[in-house]
């Protein structure tokens, strides 16, 4: 549900409400019926009150509908069975036209015509720019593919992102800037579910149970959500039959008479192909070429026959690959050196804490470096950074 104000200020726009809907009958009933007599007069005071309330009944059911996008169904139902005797007055309906426009000035309405949506492309755009350090090919797939998939009035599926490389090289972090762009309330926002493989589906022999909860949260989540979101950490963890049970939802959508799932988002996070990626990183290095100089279609194709061995992991097992249900593999980069610089810069900044160029290199030289002869890329990529700054606190 989007934003509503609070019940006190809701209060406050009833009486203003009200107000407009007392012009919608005059009070000289009143003084006749106070010059024939108290009881006449309490009558029509009360007839007034009655009429009053049932008139502010439908302007505020008529703001919430234009303003909040809900009650909207009940306005249709009265409008094709209006109540006998009275209507929502032309002039008072022009005043709630005026006053939901004042109050959409102030941004409380969206383009999307769901609050709880904002899709700040540009906003994230920059934010990874910013703040996502070394992965120059994660930044440009998730920004181009995320701006193609919002931007398109009928996308054919639902877009599937799958994240792959080692652990604390972005890939959460990313995760978390795409659900605080495109969600007014980020990861906390109704239309944003997030699985963890090993903390909701730990046993095996639950799985059938697993697969009904989770075809059933989905399909609870894209009916009351236009752009739902879905992330799946640790994918390589899920149970194959989990990955199969879902793919229905991120097939192409063809079922008219089916809840449309095409404009569902599905990310995962994998480490998968970590190594894959690493060893082109590293071939890059000893040929004496920059890491920015290699492509993405290189690392997709290098990822999706890693990928496709047979192993015991459902991810290689699931027909997502085999039947192009995933739209981009994203390769995330190992880390060097300088990257975990500007990880523990971003982390002293972010702390509010001043920091050095003798700070910063002494964190980088807390972290473990491989291969053991090059020590070039951080085991852990910029992980335990932010833990690291504790050594520093006065």
């Amino acid at each position: 549900m989007g934003w509503r104000p609070p019940a006190p200020r809701r209060a406050r726009c009833l009486l203003l409400l009200l107000l407009l809907a007392g012009g919608a009958a005059p009070w000289g009933a009143q003084r006749g019926a106070g010059e024939r007599g108290g009881t006449a007069r309490y009558e029509a005071v009360k007839k007034q009150l009655g009429a009053v309330g049932a008139v502010s009944k439908q302007y505020w059911q008529y703001l919430a509908c234009k303003v909040w996008q809900e009650g909207c169904e009940q306005e249709k139902e009265e409008e094709s069975s209006p109540s006998p005797g009275w209507g929502l007055p032309l002039v008072g309906q022009d005043y709630l036209e005026i006053l939901s426009g004042w109050y959409c000035s102030f941004g409380r309405c969206c383009e999307t015509g769901d609050c709880r949506i904002v899709n700040n492309i540009t906003g994230l755009e920059a934010e990874l720019s910013g703040q996502l350090h070394g992965q120059h090919l994660a930044k440009e797939a998730v920004v181009r593919a995320l701006r193609v998939f919002l931007q398109s009035p009928r996308p054919g599926k639902p877009l599937v992102l799958s994240f792959h490389g080692w652990s604390g090289t972005g890939k959460n972090f990313v995760a978390r800037l795409v659900t605080r762009h495109l969600y007014r309330d980020g990861l906390k926002s109704e239309c944003v579910r997030v699985f963890i493989a090993l903390f909701h589906f730990p046993h095996h022999t639950y799985v059938d149970s697993y697969k009904a909860q989770l075809k059933k949260q989905i399909s609870e989540i894209v009916q009351h959500c236009k752009q739902p979101l879905f992330i799946f950490d640790e994918a390589e963890k899920l149970h194959f039959s989990l990955l199969d049970a879902i793919k229905p939802f991120m097939a192409h959508y063809n079922d008219k008479d089916q809840v449309d799932y095409s404009r569902s988002i599905f990310l995962f996070l994998s480490n998968l192909g970590g190594n894959t990626i690493n060893e082109v990183a590293l071939d890059f290095w000893r040929a004496g070429r920059a890491r920015e100089e290699i492509s993405r279609e290189l690392l997709e194709q290098r990822l999706r026959l890693e990928l496709q061995e047979p192993a015991e992991n459902g991810y290689a097992h699931s027909h997502l690959l085999q039947e192009n249900l995933i739209d981009v593999l994203v390769p995330f980069l190992p880390l060097e050196h300088r990257h975990v610089k500007l990880c523990a810069r971003d982390a002293f900044l972010a702390r509010g804490l001043p920091y050095s160029e003798a700070a910063l290199q002494e964190v980088a030289n807390m972290m473990v470096f491989v291969p053991k002869e090059e020590k070039l890329f951080s085991a852990q990529g910029c992980k335990s950074v932010s833990q690291r700054i504790n050594y520093f606190l006065p």
